[in-house]
């Protein structure tokens, strides 16, 4: 018994002996590396940088190409729009020239609404011509004459009224476009191809033929 408690205190003593620096150390394991590299997340991001050089102006041979297709682009629309404004004003044009057509339309039926009702009064004018013609100078027809005479002129004026006038060349050069011959006649005394006779008078409405003037028209003289 006594030789273990001597052999105790010399254990003792050994565990003094080791340095306490032993427990204090570090493992290697939570020692932190001076030399650690930063973390992927504490890194600058190469596409970062590259993505920053992108923003900048290319000033290269590329640039020069790009400058160059905004150039173009910019003649393709400066020509489309030029192409617009040309069609719209030939819209406009067109536009207005069928208002304008229209309007001449509307003028024509407003002008011309009348043409056959006046055609056919014609022949109205014609008989009371006649009858005043065959009357004669008699005196107990006097009466007959001037009620006669008073109806032809109202019933010309309200013609004239409505844009009727009368078509009578007598002594006037022949014109095919508001007579027609019936026939032709030796004449010395008057210049070849004039009315000499009318034998029916010719009417127009606002300037239309309504019909034309029946004439007898001179001819030189056979050799």
């Amino acid at each position: 018994m006594a030789e273990d408690k001597s052999e105790q205190p010399g254990d003792i003593e050994d565990l003094a002996a080791q340095p306490a620096s032993d427990e204090r150390e570090p493992s290697a394991e939570q020692e932190p590396s001076a030399e650690q590299e930063p973390s992927a997340e504490q890194e600058p991001s190469a596409e970062g940088e590259t993505g920053a050089d992108a923003s900048t102006p290319e000033t290269g041979p590329d640039g020069a190409d790009v400058a160059s297709g905004d150039e173009d682009a910019a003649r393709d629309l400066e020509a489309e729009l030029a192409a617009a404004q040309d069609a719209a004003l030939r819209a406009q044009a067109d536009a207005m020239n069928v208002q304008r057509r229209a309007e001449q339309e509307i003028d024509k039926a407003r002008k011309f609404a009348l043409e056959r009702i006046c055609g056919d009064l014609l022949s109205v004018v014609d008989n009371l011509e006649r009858a005043l013609e065959s009357v004669g100078d008699e005196s107990g027809q006097a009466a007959l004459v001037e009620g006669v005479e008073l109806t032809k002129k109202g019933f010309i004026d309200v013609l004239t009224k409505y844009g009727v006038t009368a078509v009578e060349p007598m002594g006037e050069p022949f014109d095919p476009e508001t007579a027609q011959a019936m026939s032709m006649v030796e004449q010395a005394d008057v210049e070849p191809n004039s009315v000499i006779a009318v034998m029916q008078k010719g009417y127009t409405l606002n300037g239309r033929l309504l019909r034309p003037a029946m004439v007898m028209v001179s001819k030189a003289p056979s050799a």
